[in-house]
């Protein structure tokens, strides 16, 4: 026990000892400046340097167009025009399909594999239209089970609180 409290009043001593920071002219030995400082200061003042310079240079790269030179990061504007390919390419694709499916019952009819009465634009150009699959959203046993464990701790819990005040 007395040798960490030796060890920390030599640490202690160490870094709250008092040294004299000169800074001389070689030529005349004149003092032009001097600081009186000791360990903890120094390391207080580098710390708070490093930190600020760390945050400093974070906040430089995140809200200057900086950012776009760190590999991962893209511009807006790149993100902004894929955006609107992307838009555009699906609903090019549509009206792909669309028009494939009307040449297809055009020529159906023109080589007389169709009847004419059959033949219908818009029942064509809604018949390309993808119907979305249905989602079974009915809970699962597991599910029914859970939610009956839950409304009984509830119960459970809200008949304690309320023998709790009755207390």
């Amino acid at each position: 026990m007395s040798e960490n409290r030796l060890k920390r009043r030599k640490l202690h001593k160490k870094l709250f000892t008092k040294n004299r920071l000169v800074i001389l002219n070689d030529e005349t030995f004149e003092e032009l400046f001097s600081f009186k400082l000791n360990l903890m200061n120094v390391f207080v003042a580098a710390t708070t340097g490093a930190i600020l310079l760390i945050t400093f240079t974070t906040f430089i790269i995140a809200f200057t167009p900086l950012r776009e030179f760190i590999p991962g990061y893209s511009s807006s504007q790149l993100k902004k025009d894929a955006t609107e390919l992307a838009l555009k390419s699906d609903s090019l694709t549509i009206a792909l399909k669309q028009n494939e499916a009307y040449i297809k019952s055009i020529q159906k009819v023109l080589t007389g594999k169709l009847e004419y009465a059959k033949f219908n634009k818009d029942s064509i150009l809604s018949s390309t239209v993808e119907a979305q699959p249905a989602v079974d959203l009915s809970p699962s046993e597991e599910e029914l089970e859970l939610r009956k464990e839950v409304a009984t701790e509830e119960k459970n819990s809200k008949s304690n609180a309320s023998k709790a005040k009755k207390k």
